[in-house]
């Protein structure tokens, strides 16, 4: 008997389904919405990243949050990134590159 010490690189459908929580036909839903982006292998098989059970609870936050539906979620979460992405260039900009980690 092996067993393995590591965690998988990637999640399939149903572990992936399993550790979010969240059914399959809604995970193939946020996949359709654009919400997600799993990895597909050559047989059409779906791999997910362990990042991809952030971005479930981060769409399951806003659903409740706001009551918004699935594809209003998609606008908010790229206005929320991009919103992080100059405030991410401004800090940078004010420290003149540095970082202090």
């Amino acid at each position: 008997m092996s067993t393995s010490l590591a965690r998988p690189l990637l999640l399939d459908l149903e572990a992936f389904a399993r550790r979010t929580g969240v059914h399959p036909q809604l995970i193939s839903r946020f996949i359709a919405l654009g919400l997600l982006e799993p990895v597909r292998d050559g047989s059409g098989r779906l791999w997910f990243r362990y990042d991809d059970i952030a971005a479930v609870a981060r769409i399951q936050r806003l659903r409740a949050a706001f009551s918004l539906n699935y594809a209003a979620i998609g606008l908010v979460i790229d206005l929320l990134d991009r919103l992080a992405a100059q405030e991410n260039a401004l800090r940078a900009k004010r420290s003149g590159g540095r970082s202090w980690t």
